[in-house]
């Protein structure tokens, strides 16, 4: 398993909703690079409401993580992409629901999905 230092300098400013502001990786073996995962089920189906759809997102990652052989643990970068401004707290709520406790690098954009029906996506890195 990868090495991984959390860097978060008391000269910027603190992270605000479960991430770092830096990790580094000392002797990883291997990279995982997760396509952006729309919330949609294996039989194409997208839940109703955001938090639901956020959830769903997640599971996605986490699935393709599994189908690696490794876990949220080894997430150390994530861009979330939002549809609105009004969602970021429910997204910081399912994110750290998620991860439990793991705080990788993380961004999160506004911008507009392929589908409107996808109120989000989310992509990762993973590192072994």
């Amino acid at each position: 398993m990868a090495h991984i230092v959390s860097h978060n300098p008391a000269t910027v400013h603190a992270p605000a909703g479960g991430y770092s502001m830096g990790l580094e990786l000392k002797q990883h073996r291997r990279l995982l690079f997760i396509s952006g995962q729309v919330p949609e089920t294996s039989e194409g189906t997208v839940p109703e409401g955001f938090e639901a759809q956020c959830e769903q997102a997640w599971r996605n990652v986490i699935e393709v993580l599994a189908a690696a052989g490794l876990g949220v643990e080894h997430l150390v970068k994530i861009n979330t992409f939002l549809t609105d401004r009004d969602q970021v707290v429910a997204n910081r709520t399912v994110r750290r629901k998620m991860l439990k406790g793991h705080e990788p690098a993380s961004t999160v954009m506004i911008a507009e999905t392929v589908d409107s029906k996808w109120l989000l996506e989310i992509e990762a890195i993973a590192a072994e």
